[in-house]
């Protein structure tokens, strides 16, 4: 799961929400013991999702494999490789110097809460890409995470329908904080956040799309808000 987080280290059980939208979900871990309540209203989806899940204002952080990972500025890259003519590896100030991309908006969990006007900023995928060079056969992203073993997959299709998919650095004016995936996330408003991987480490272009650790529990492939998951 990629955002969200309330304390005590509470487990959102299957018929909690398995029950509710008829998709399976074992073992969700809160993540660490901290509580990111920011200033923002929350937009509750479904009703029945409503009633089953504890719900505040602003993120939940979830995690699959807490402690949240760390990383060190000084030795951090961002590989991409697989069918690509030139695998490249990227350090933090290669990302930043790379045109930047900004925008505002919502991010929609698919347990039935919204964060609205999030301020992103970032690369978009085909300047990411640019210096590494696609070959024909390429047709999807696999994000890796250092959250082992969280992967998730994008085709490319999908990112370039979405004008406001990115690979994010910076959330409301400031660089990622640890929670939100330091130092750079997936964003892709159109799905839920599941999608949105974070502590990204590797991105492998692929001519084939996999189930993410998600999907491989139950969830839909194809995350649309409000089009998939039973929502």
């Amino acid at each position: 799961m990629s955002d969200e987080q309330v304390p005590d280290g509470r487990p959102i059980g299957r018929r909690a929400f398995f029950g509710v939208v008829g998709v399976g979900i074992t073992g969700l871990l809160w993540g660490d013991q901290v509580a990111r309540l920011v200033a923002k209203s929350t937009t509750v989806l479904p009703a029945p999702v409503r009633s089953a899940i504890p719900l505040g204002e602003g993120w939940r952080i979830y995690s699959v494999n807490p402690p949240f990972p760390h990383f060190h500025p000084a030795t951090w890259r961002l590989e991409i490789d697989g069918l690509v003519e030139r695998p490249q590896r990227f350090t933090l100030d290669d990302l930043q110097a790379l045109p930047a991309a900004q925008q505002v908006s919502d991010f929609h969990c698919v347990t039935g809460w919204s964060v609205n006007d999030v301020r992103w900023r970032g690369v978009r995928f085909d300047d990411l890409l640019a210096s590494a060079g696609l070959l024909p056969n390429a047709t999807a992203l696999s994000f890796v995470s250092s959250e082992k073993p969280y992967v998730d997959t994008l085709t490319l299709e999908q990112i370039r329908a979405a004008p406001d998919a990115m690979l994010a650095l910076e959330m409301d004016g400031k660089p990622l904080t640890r929670e939100h995936g330091a130092p750079a996330r997936v964003v892709m408003p159109q799905m839920y956040g599941y999608k949105g991987v974070k502590w990204v480490q590797r991105i492998t272009v692929t001519d084939t799309v996999k189930d993410g650790y998600w999907e491989q529990r139950g969830y839909d492939r194809d995350a649309y808000v409000g089009r998939s998951n039973g929502l």
